[in-house]
C-alpha cells in the first residue's frame, strides 16, 4: 500500500506486511488442498516435502471417486435445496421483521424489547439447544430437510435482524412519508420502495446465510440422521473413520463443494461491502 505525500510515493510497510501475511494464510491451505486432491495415496508421505510437493502425475481420479463415495449429485441436490430455500425465506421474512422492528424500536418500548430479545439469540450456543431440538423435531415429524430449513431460518434471524435494522438507518423516513401522502399502504410502500433500496443488504444477508447453511454439519447431523438424506458436508464425513482419514478423496470432495458457494459469492460480491458498511450500527 502506497501513500502519496507532497508528490512522493511512500510504502506503508506495516500494512503491506499484514496484507502479505493474510494472503499467505489464505493461499497456503488452498495450495495444500489442491495438491493433495490431485495426488494418489501412494504419493503421500509423512515428510513436509512429500506433502507440499507437486503430484508426479496430474489426475482427476480422486474427484471422480469422491463423487461416487459421497453420492455427489444426490447430496448436492439436498444442499442446494436447503441453502436456496433458507436464503430466500431469510431475505423475505427477516427483512420484513427488520423493517417493522427497526422503524419502531426507538418509538416503542415493546418493539425495543422484541429487538433485544431476538438479537440475544446470537449468544445462545447451539449445544444447549441441540438435544431439545432433536426431540421436538422428531415429535413434530420435522426430522428431515424441511425441519432443518425451519431451524436455519430461526437461527439466522438474530444476525439478520441486526443487519437489516442497522441498514434502515441509512434510508430516509421521508420516502415512506411521501408514499403515504400519495395514498400508498404500508405493505405497498415496503415492497415498492424499501425492499428494492435494501438490495446491498439482501446480498450481504444472502451470502452470510448461504455460507453458514452450506458449510454446516452439526444441524443436519443431529436432525436428519437416519433419514437417508445427506447434505454435502454430512456426506463428507464418510472420509473420516476410526482408522484414519482419506485426505486425497476428502480434499477433492471439499474442492467440489467449494465451487457452488464460491460462484454464488462472486455473483453477490459487488453488493456485499456496501451492505456491511451501511448495515453497521452507529
Amino acid at each position: 500500500m502506497k501513500i502519496k505525500s507532497k508528490g512522493i510515493n511512500r510504502t506503508n510497510w506495516p500494512v503491506m506486511i499484514l496484507l502479505i501475511i493474510g494472503l499467505v494464510t489464505i493461499i497456503f491451505p488452498l495450495y495444500m488442498t489442491i495438491v493433495i486432491a490431485l495426488k494418489q495415496p501412494s504419493e503421500m508421505t509423512n515428510s513436509i516435502q512429500g506433502i507440499l510437493s507437486l503430484p508426479e502425475k496430474f489426475s482427476l481420479a480422486n474427484f471422480a471417486e469422491a463423487m461416487r463415495v459421497t453420492d455427489f449429485w444426490h447430496s448436492l441436490g439436498y444442499s442446494l435445496i436447503i441453502t436456496l430455500i433458507t436464503v430466500a425465506l431469510s431475505i423475505v421474512l427477516h427483512s420484513m421483521i427488520g423493517y417493522a422492528v427497526g422503524r419502531n424500536k426507538t418509538k416503542s418500548k415493546g418493539y425495543n424489547f422484541i429487538y433485544l430479545y431476538i438479537v440475544s439469540g446470537m449468544f445462545v450456543p447451539f449445544a444447549i439447544l441441540m438435544m431439545p431440538l432433536v426431540k421436538q423435531t422428531a415429535q413434530l415429524g420435522l426430522d428431515n430437510w424441511v425441519g432443518v430449513i425451519i431451524l436455519y431460518v430461526v437461527f439466522y434471524m438474530p444476525m439478520n435482524l441486526l443487519l437489516y435494522s442497522g441498514y434502515l438507518k441509512n434510508i430516509p423516513v421521508g420516502l415512506e412519508e411521501a408514499a403515504y401522502m400519495d395514498g400508498s399502504s404500508t405493505w405497498r410502500t415496503y415492497w415498492k420502495i424499501i425492499f428494492p433500496i435494501m438490495k446491498p443488504m439482501h446480498a450481504t444477508v444472502a451470502v452470510l446465510t448461504a455460507l453458514g447453511t452450506w458449510n454446516d454439519v452439526m444441524t443436519p447431523l443431529v436432525i436428519m440422521s437416519g433419514s437417508g438424506s445427506n447434505t454435502l458436508p454430512l456426506a463428507q464425513l464418510t472420509f473420516q473413520t476410526q482408522f484414519g482419514t482419506n485426505y486425497n478423496l476428502a480434499f477433492a470432495s471439499y474442492l467440489l463443494a467449494l465451487l457452488p458457494i464460491l460462484a454464488f459469492y462472486l455473483i453477490c460480491q459487488k453488493q456485499i461491502l456496501n451492505g456491511v458498511v451501511n448495515g453497521a450500527i452507529k
